[in-house]
């Protein structure tokens, strides 16, 4: 695939993000936002930060360096933006977002194919790059509209049909060990029911997988429900009075409650 959706992808979150929260006050910027520790303007500041974390490993590449940031440098980051006030933090947000996404535009054809960042992962090509982004821009953005508007909020299209594909790095980085090991091993069925030939698979063993395009037998077990439902499960945000995701419990016996201790967030 281009990088070209994924760069795209980062545009459109941003602007959605902007059109949510540039005319509220700064009582509704105090608001709590779905992550519950987090009001929608410190939600704005972990990507503010995030947003220059991002540029300056992108800056890194660009000159050819290969190392990231040691932590001492990331808490500095951090330490400052999280003294501004809530107003602050959304004002800086958008010049901190408006220049890691000035940078990525400003790289020739040549630089999208050959440049190489050095992220926390190691060396990774800019679509990996923007893939790591993207995740947490979108799911960041959503975590602010569901708490200005539930019955609407919801990640497009766009950006689940991108993030769908990377889902098992997703998974197998932020499942809950204890809970991996209660319920390993078991293989689940997942059926979307926006694209329901469109199949994939859950496996639970000594290691967690996410596997789109594969079958799963589902007498071990099936979720069921729209693919941004189910991604949402998979980041920690389940709603399970709105979002339509069944389990239907077989050998295995995993249950919808399993999967969110599974899933817990972050």
């Amino acid at each position: 695939m281009s990088v070209e959706p994924w760069l795209d992808a980062l545009h459109a979150s941003s602007s959605r993000l902007a059109a949510a929260v540039d005319g509220l006050s700064d009582e509704e910027l105090a608001r709590t936002s779905y992550d519950t520790e987090w009001t929608i303007a410190q939600v704005l500041s972990h990507l503010g930060s995030g947003a220059e974390i991002f540029a300056g490993l992108l800056e890194r590449g660009i000159a050819g360096q290969t190392g990231a940031p040691g932590q001492e440098e990331l808490v500095a980051i951090w330490d400052r933006w999280n003294a501004l006030s809530g107003p602050e933090q959304r004002a800086q947000w958008r010049v901190a977002d408006a220049r890691h996404l000035e940078i990525i535009d400003s790289l020739s054809a040549e630089q999208r194919e050959s440049l190489r960042v050095p992220f926390f992962a190691g060396l990774v090509d800019l679509q990996t790059y923007a893939g790591y982004r993207l995740s947490e821009q979108s799911v960041h953005a959503w975590d602010v509209e569901v708490a200005l508007d539930p019955e609407a909020a919801t990640i497009p299209a766009a950006e689940i049909d991108l993030l769908w594909e990377r889902l098992d790095l997703v998974a197998s980085r932020v499942g809950n060990t204890d809970t991996l090991s209660r319920l390993a091993p078991a293989n689940v069925a997942v059926t979307r029911t926006d694209a329901p030939d469109d199949v994939a698979a859950l496996s639970l063993d000594s290691e967690l997988h996410f596997y789109p395009g594969k079958t799963a037998d589902p007498s071990a077990g099936s979720v069921t429900g729209p693919t941004e439902a189910l991604l949402r499960l998979v980041y920690g945000r389940n709603r399970p009075e709105r979002d339509g995701v069944t389990v239907v419990a077989g050998t295995g016996s995993v249950t919808l409650e399993d999967l969110r201790a599974l899933f817990p967030g972050f």
